[in-house]
């Protein structure tokens, strides 16, 4: 496994589909997910989806700009780390974002997102 190119892989899928259809996100989560979003923390697919698709804007655009990764444990797991950018409609100025993700492997031999945590970079 190359952790370079799934980190690529995941992020490229991840942003496409939140930015086209979030209600996609679903089957990248499981039970166990945990997502803290600005600091509110939120567990289970079910509730992680339910964030993701109640947020106050339909429309952006993430622009990614740097993507980081490690490997994680004995069972490849792989840490993202995500910077960037985030244009919503109607808005002139966007918004820079950095995101992490922690990739576990599935038997089918997928991944889905165990920890994602996001935060708005005001500074």
């Amino acid at each position: 496994m190359d952790p370079d190119a799934v980190a690529r892989a995941f992020v490229e899928h991840y942003y496409r589909t939140f930015d086209t259809n979030r209600a996609g996100l679903a089957g990248l989560y499981q039970d166990s997910s945990m997502l803290s979003f600005e600091g509110e923390k939120i567990q289970g697919a079910a509730a992680i989806t339910a964030k993701l698709t109640g947020l106050q804007f339909q429309q952006c655009q993430h622009n990614i700009s740097t993507i980081d990764c490690q490997t994680s444990g004995p069972a490849g797991g792989v840490i993202v780390f995500v910077s960037g950018s985030l244009q919503l409609a109607g808005e002139h100025h966007s918004l820079k974002f950095s995101q992490m993700f922690h990739l576990i492997p599935t038997p089918q031999g997928n991944f889905y997102v165990l920890n994602d945590i996001f935060r708005l970079n005001y500074a």
